[in-house]
């Protein structure tokens, strides 16, 4: 499985959460303690918000670990707002438009997790995409796809909404025929102010998830970046962190299928 890291608060260098921990994210492409897939070296990506409204992306094939690139970028770009993703791969290519996270418009996602069988209803999910988002289809993850069709369901003007009904739709599609296909979704969703991030899982245990505040800032990790569970909070499955800008962030419980109070 993948690791990931999201960040939001005061605007400081991608490096500090990303390349100087102990346990950083080039650590964990090459050593992941938290999942069964130890490696993490197809592929890597940065995302992060600066003067302009759509994020910026910086995306390779190459593990995280082999590119010199990757800390000069981290020591010299400054965000208030970024993702950080090393991928290993559930069965799609190994290529650039496939590397984590994606962005349509001003919005940017990455993503943890796998849809079980992804073959038998990959066309089923890639038909949840509107017209309007499908031009930024351009790869071929499931990951990429439940993106646009979170986008598709009305993530700008109801981020949560919007992704809990792709899930309510993706569990129904994993449970037929009795089939009971995995659904792991551990993913980030930002839009340049606020930063959401959900745990959830059908048929399977979720992957891990954590946070930590210190003041207005949040930062959401797969795993803890200094080795040490110690002031990191765990997040449960079928719970989602909210952090909304100028607001300290929120830990709130879900059920998919049933409305939700999270504003």
């Amino acid at each position: 499985m993948c690791r990931w890291i999201a960040y939001r608060g005061d605007t400081i260098a991608l490096e500090h959460y990303v390349t100087a921990p102990a346990h950083s994210l080039i650590a964990q492409s090459i050593e992941a303690l938290e999942t069964t897939a130890r490696t993490n070296g197809d592929g890597f990506g940065l995302g992060w918000y600066g003067d302009h409204p759509e994020p910026g992306l910086y995306r390779e094939v190459r593990p995280a670990w082999s590119d010199e690139n990757l800390r000069y970028l981290c020591r010299h770009i400054q965000s208030h707002l970024f993702f950080a993703h090393v991928r290993s791969a559930t069965g799609t290519p190994t290529m650039r438009p496939n590397c984590h996270p994606f962005a349509c418009g001003r919005w940017m996602f990455m993503h943890n997790g796998v849809i079980g069988h992804w073959p038998r209803v990959r066309r089923r999910v890639e038909a949840l995409i509107p017209d309007t988002f499908y031009g930024s289809r351009v790869g071929t993850t499931d990951s990429e796809a439940v993106f646009l069709a979170i986008m598709g369901a009305g993530a700008e003007t109801d981020p949560v909404g919007a992704t809990l009904r792709t899930l309510e739709t993706l569990t129904r599609m994993v449970d037929e025929d009795g089939l009971h296909e995995i659904l792991r979704f551990t993913s980030a969703l930002a839009n340049g102010r606020d930063l959401y991030a959900f745990r959830y899982a059908a048929n399977c245990a979720g992957n891990t998830l954590y946070y930590r505040c210190s003041g207005s800032d949040v930062v959401i990790v797969s795993e803890p970046l200094d080795g040490d569970h110690s002031g990191w909070v765990e997040v449960p499955e079928n719970h989602m962190v909210v952090a909304r800008a100028g607001r300290s962030a929120e830990l709130v419980p879900f059920a998919i299928g049933q409305p939700i109070a999270a504003e």
